[in-house]
């Protein structure tokens, strides 16, 4: 199994699944349980909880343990029909 640090990269969505107290210094967090965070940055360190090998940047504090979060799938490019309108042909009768 591939660590999460390895699969998260900058720019990738992330759903927080933990909103609980942050573990070093107790104090309540910022984060939203459900809610979607898009990662700026990925710090390879490992969290003082012992259960990650990276913290997680998404703009908000500081970083957060990355078991906090679960990886959202890569939407799928889609292909899509444009309609494009051309003016009709008139076809003079003499």
């Amino acid at each position: 199994m591939k660590a999460m640090s390895d699969a998260v990269g900058p720019g990738d969505l992330v759903l927080c699944v933990n909103a609980a107290p942050n573990h070093v210094t107790g104090r309540p967090v910022p984060l939203q349980a459900g809610e979607t965070y898009r990662v700026i940055a990925v710090m390879e360190f490992a969290c003082p909880c012992g259960r990650s090998d990276a913290l997680l940047d998404v703009g908000i504090d500081f970083a957060w343990c990355q078991t906090r979060f679960r990886l959202l799938p890569k939407p799928k490019a889609q292909t899509r029909t444009l309609r494009v309108s051309a003016p009709k042909e008139k076809e003079t009768i003499r």
